[in-house]
C-alpha cells in the first residue's frame, strides 16, 4: 500500500470520528472537550491529507526508511496525544500524571514532522 494511500486512509477515519464528535458536542451542548475535536481534526485528518497530496504529487518523496518513519512517528504520536488529551480533559488525568507520556508523543509528531521537511528539502526541486 502506498504511502499516500496509508495517509488518507488514516486521515479519513479520524475525521469521520471528529465529525462524530463534533455532532455529539453540538447535540448535547457539552463543549468541554472542544480542543480534543480540534486536535482529532487538525492531527488527525488535515496533517495526513496535506502529506497524502505532497508524497503523490511528489513520488521521489517516497519509500524509504524517511517515509516509514514519518508515517509511523506521526500516527503512533498523534494517537498517544489524543488519547492524553481525552484522559485530561475528562478529568481522569491530572496535567503532572500526562508526563512524560504526552510530551514524548507531541515530540514523536515535531520529528514526524521534521523528517517530513527533511525529505521535501532531499526530494522536491
Amino acid at each position: 500500500m502506498s504511502i499516500s494511500r496509508k495517509f488518507l486512509l488514516i486521515g479519513c477515519t479520524y475525521l469521520l470520528i471528529g465529525m462524530l464528535f463534533g455532532m455529539y458536542m453540538g447535540g448535547s451542548g457539552d463543549h468541554t472537550f472542544a480542543p480534543l475535536h480540534a486536535h482529532i481534526n487538525l492531527l488527525g485528518f488535515v496533517l495526513p491529507a496535506i502529506y497524502a497530496v505532497v508524497y503523490h504529487v511528489f513520488p521521489a518523496m517516497t519509500g524509504g526508511l524517511l517515509t516509514k518513519a514519518h508515517f509511523w512517528l506521526h500516527s503512533v504520536g498523534t494517537f498517544v496525544v489524543l488519547i492524553m488529551l481525552y484522559l485530561f480533559l475528562s478529568g481522569k488525568i491530572s496535567e503532572t500524571a500526562m508526563v512524560p507520556l504526552a510530551p514524548i508523543s507531541e515530540l514523536m509528531i515535531l520529528v514526524a514532522t521534521a523528517i517530513f521537511g527533511w525529505n521535501v528539502i532531499k526530494n522536491v526541486a
